[in-house]
């Protein structure tokens, strides 16, 4: 086993590789004011954006289900990684050579095992790229340039080619080091009679690629007839691998999506390819499985879910491709984007529509022309005998429960009057009540369905289901004392103040770091008064702020605390004008209440006492009263400078 990793090269790694690079790889963000980005939360289901990084600090924190961190705990998460995989993917990507305490260097076959599978799969893309200039590769380049591919086409998507022999990878694989174990983990190699052979033989080969760019598997073409595969043949399910989560295409396609608020789904490889090379670089597919649920979720993290984002999907205008409309129509209601339906003249997808048409007709063939649920109104009305009453009944029946499901009650009640001309039903308004009758019903019985997925409903929106607050929620109660609550304005002034301490430490020091732990009523905020307090006070955050907030985080007693001090740390400040003034105001008001609180005390116990208080007692207690006023009084005249 590799020892614990160099302490000083964990830190090179975290500063080295910023943290908005990294989840802009995942999801994408934008600006979210002081310095500040925000995005959809890739850990939970959000409608709005409570996912927030700060690039300055190098660390994010969603205010939705509370998970936050640094680069190396977002990576860990998100890719299901251990610490040690995490910090040597990001030490590969920043070219840093990590140490182990034990001395020497990370061997390879000491390295993770997704680490490791990546790594055998980009090794085995480079051996097919290679493979398919080889002489028996020519019914690969053939098939590639029948289609309208040449070779600056196939090394663009890395196109390749996997040998007809039983094992030339799997022994290539093992003169870099790859154990067999690795080779069947991967899903490259399965068992044959003597050992590993080659899964895939005698195929054009697509590298299929994870958000990140990291290659997980690889989807497989047949060339010869006397191969008795099926057409296409895909990586199975592996640790690196899950068809249902993967879109062909994503690593090219994600900044133009994210840009132009805009993604084509198209069904296979060369369709994506075409689409590419037409100028739709927004194109990405599935991998042998129906566009569903986890396909959606990878949209939405990149298309923001704003209203103006739209996702058109094209399908062959056969009966397979309908159906496979209708069931993204299904799931039409979980993006927030308009979605579109592109069929193209004759039935030919993008691949065949280049060949034959030329760049302008892909184009041309995926601007919006049919929303998606017109397109399945028209495939419903279409099964029914329209020229019979009981055949137009049965049409508005099935058809007015697809319309009821529309996001949006104006979009709704357009149409719904479009279903009655569908349907030959004269009376526009009857349809339009049938419609929102049976939306209200699903309302009724499945409750407001406007956030769907999120945690506990309405959590971290405004009070009338609007864009999300900058205060967060409480935290999850692991304190004794009373809860916090966001309406006091004692707590609200502390909660500001540990954020200028975590944000912003110079504008509070040298004067926070003489605060009492005492000094904070909430006892959430106590304890992070203390985590800053044993990580040597905020003072130590002027000369380098990233050093001293993983003090503070690693100070933190439990993930609670370490959860509410990243939120802190990225949380937006409630003032416009973020300076001294600032600063000296919330310092003198924690201050001020903490001194009233002191008065009051000490008033109430000569109170309980009576005539039983001793006289150098009372008079010692008088004393620190009159003393305590002078310091109140002082404090409201002349504020901060008088700390």
């Amino acid at each position: 086993m590799a020892g614990r990793i160099n302490d000083d090269d964990v830190k090179a790694v975290r500063d080295a590789v910023p943290i908005d690079a990294v989840v802009s790889e995942y999801l994408q963000l934008r600006n979210a004011g002081g310095g500040n980005l925000k995005g959809l939360c890739p850990f939970h289901d959000e409608k709005s954006p409570s996912f927030q990084v700060s690039p300055s600090k190098g660390l994010f924190h969603c205010f939705g289900c509370q998970e936050g961190g640094d680069t190396i705990a977002f990576v860990m998460k998100i890719d299901h990684l251990s610490f040690s995989e995490t910090v040597e993917r990001l030490a590969a990507k920043a070219g840093i050579t990590l140490r182990y305490e034990e001395g020497g260097y990370n061997p390879s076959h000491q390295r993770g095992e997704r680490i490791r599978l990546i790594e055998a799969h980009q090794a085995a893309a480079e051996f097919y790229v290679r493979a398919l200039e080889s002489p028996e590769a020519e019914i690969g380049r053939k098939f590639l340039a029948e289609r309208g591919f040449d070779q600056e086409a196939a090394t663009h998507f890395r196109v390749g080619y996997s040998p007809a022999g039983w094992d030339h990878l799997t022994r290539y694989l093992r003169g870099k080091g790859f154990s067999d174990k690795e080779l069947i983990t991967s899903g490259l190699s399965q068992d044959g009679r003597r050992g590993p052979i080659d899964r895939f033989r005698g195929r054009l080969m697509w590298p299929i690629s994870d958000t990140a760019g990291d290659i997980v598997g690889f989807g497989a073409r047949k060339l010869r007839d006397d191969d008795n595969g099926p057409k296409y043949l895909n990586t199975p399910e592996t640790p690196i691998y899950k068809k249902s989560q993967v879109l062909y295409g994503i690593d090219l396609a994600k900044k133009d999506i994210a840009k132009a608020s805009r993604a084509v789904v198209v069904e296979g490889y060369t369709d994506v390819m075409a689409c590419h090379l037409a100028g739709v670089t927004t194109a990405i597919a599935t991998c042998g499985t129906a566009f569903g649920n986890d396909h959606i979720k990878i949209l939405r993290r990149l298309l923001m879910d704003n209203g103006s984002a739209r996702v058109i999907f094209t399908f062959d205008g056969d009966s397979a491709g309908q159906k496979a409309a209708l069931r993204a129509f299904e799931d039409d209601q979980k993006f927030a984007a308009e979605t579109y339906i592109a069929i193209a003249p004759d039935g030919m997808d993008p691949c065949d529509l280049r060949l034959v048409k030329g760049d302008d007709a892909v184009r041309d063939l995926v601007e919006p022309r049919t929303p998606l649920f017109e397109f399945a109104l028209r495939q419903i009305v279409g099964r029914y005998d329209l020229e019979t009453p009981a055949g137009r009944a049965a049409a508005l029946d099935e058809a007015a429960a697809v319309v009821a499901k529309i996001k949006t009650s104006s979009v709704q009640r357009e149409v719904a009057v479009q279903l009655a001309g569908l349907v030959g039903i004269l009376d526009q308004e009857f349809v339009v009540h049938r419609v929102a009758q049976l939306a209200r019903w699903a309302r009724d019985k499945g409750g407001d369905q406007g956030d769907r997925g999120g945690r506990g409903g309405p959590q971290g929106r405004g009070p009338r289901g609007g864009a999300p607050q900058q205060t967060a929620p409480a935290p999850a109660p692991a304190f004794s004392g009373p809860a916090l609550n966001l309406r006091s304005p004692a707590h609200r002034t502390e909660r500001e103040l540990l954020k200028l301490a975590l944000q912003k430490p110079a504008l509070v020091s040298p004067a926070f770091d003489a605060y009492g732990v005492d000094e904070f009523t909430a006892p959430p905020y106590a304890a992070v008064r203390r985590c800053i307090e044993e990580a040597g006070g905020a003072e130590q955050g002027i000369a380098d702020d990233r050093a001293y907030l993983g003090a503070v985080l690693d100070a933190a007693p439990d993930n609670t605390v370490r959860n509410l001090v990243t939120e802190l740390a990225v949380e937006v400040f409630h003032g416009r004008t973020i300076d001294e003034t600032y600063a000296g105001m919330h310092l003198v008001h924690v201050r001020l209440r903490a001194v009233d609180r002191r008065i009051a005390d000490v008033q109430s116990s000569l109170a309980r006492l009576g005539n039983h208080v001793a006289p150098q007692d009372l008079a010692a207690a008088q004393n620190e009263v009159w003393v305590l006023q002078q310091y109140a009084q002082t404090l409201r005249a002349h504020g901060a400078a008088a700390l």
